[in-house]
């Protein structure tokens, strides 16, 4: 009677041993196989080292051309600012204020700023 617990009769351990026998005729292909397997990792190392070069220069590009945008987006900023003082007539007073405090509290700096925005000034009597 066979032993239930033999190996033999695992089809797991059958998978094991194809596998094993797949590695091994894998392998014999001696030089040509060393050589493939070096032309493969030399062309993973080149671009590997093309994807790093390429993506160090966008990152420079991107931080190079920040301040150009945020130029751009000020004056369009500022644009939109002049256009709405226009349009806003005699009931609607726009005001620009910019200050800037600091305090010095346990050594510590905090700087607070007052944003710009649109100021509307409204009649208590309903007559108007």
């Amino acid at each position: 009677m066979p032993d239930p617990r033999d190996p033999r009769r695992n089809p797991a351990w059958h998978a094991a041993q194809q596998w094993q026998r797949r590695a091994r005729q894998s392998q014999g292909n001696g030089l040509l196989g060393s050589l493939k397997m070096l032309l493969a990792w030399l062309l993973f190392g080149a671009l590997m080292i093309v994807a790093m070069v390429l993506g160090l220069v966008l990152l420079l590009l991107g931080w190079a051309l920040m301040p150009l945008l945020r130029h751009r987006l000020k004056k369009r900023m500022e644009q939109m600012r002049a256009d709405q003082a226009q349009e806003a007539g005699s009931s609607v007073h726009y005001r620009e204020t910019r200050s800037r405090e600091s305090r010095s509290a346990a050594g510590t700096q905090r700087d607070r700023q007052i944003l710009e925005g649109d100021f509307e000034i409204k009649d208590d009597d309903p007559r108007h």
